[in-house]
């Protein structure tokens, strides 16, 4: 069974075509109109993609077909590669606690405040929310720098130091990073 979900919303002809070939489509279809849309869309839980012909008719997940005629092959790709899309979009945003972490903007957001992240403080929050415990300098030297000598250095501290301050200075936590005798956690 697929788990991609498609809505064909109020285009029958496309509906029929597409169900004609479905055997060879790595997506379910779904037919739908204005009086079974929003009940379609809470059974799968925002789980799917509508395709239709009027941008207006539908407010989110949706494609709209242009530069019509299209022909299957060309068609079938465009819903591939919104579905690859969706599943981008879904896969850059990680909620840590209250916080929500977003990929691809590299921006941590608390209700609508957001703070910009460089990708080195981006990589070492996720890292540390991996970690169930906390993580030694030695091993985010390592995994997060890719910095494998044994001198001493504080670039990992440094860098912690001015990302916990500049999470103080936005939302006013103290305790998203926690430090201990082992390492750094994220509360």
């Amino acid at each position: 069974m697929s788990l991609k979900k498609l809505i064909i919303f109020e285009h029958s002809l496309l509906f029929n075509i597409l169900s004609e070939i479905s055997e060879v489509l790595n997506f379910d279809l779904i037919q739908a109109d204005r009086n079974n849309l929003n009940d379609i869309k809470k059974r799968l839980a925002g789980d799917f993609l509508i395709i239709s012909k009027d941008q207006n008719a539908i407010e989110s997940h949706y494609s709209v077909l242009k530069n019509l005629p299209l022909k299957i092959s060309k068609l079938i790709e465009t819903i591939n590669i919104e579905f690859l899309k969706k599943k981008f979009d879904l896969q850059s945003d990680l909620t840590i606690g209250p916080y929500n972490l977003n990929l691809n903007s590299r921006q941590i957001s608390k209700k609508n405040v957001k703070l910009n992240l460089t990708e080195r403080e981006g990589n070492l929050i996720i890292f540390l929310n991996k970690s169930t415990s906390p993580v030694s300098v030695e091993t985010l030297q390592k995994e997060v720098w890719d910095y494998g000598s044994e001198l001493e250095t504080h670039t990992v501290e440094t860098h912690i130091y001015r990302l916990r301050k500049k999470i103080k200075d936005k939302f006013n936590d103290n305790s998203f990073i926690i430090s201990s005798k082992e390492g750094y956690i994220i509360n």
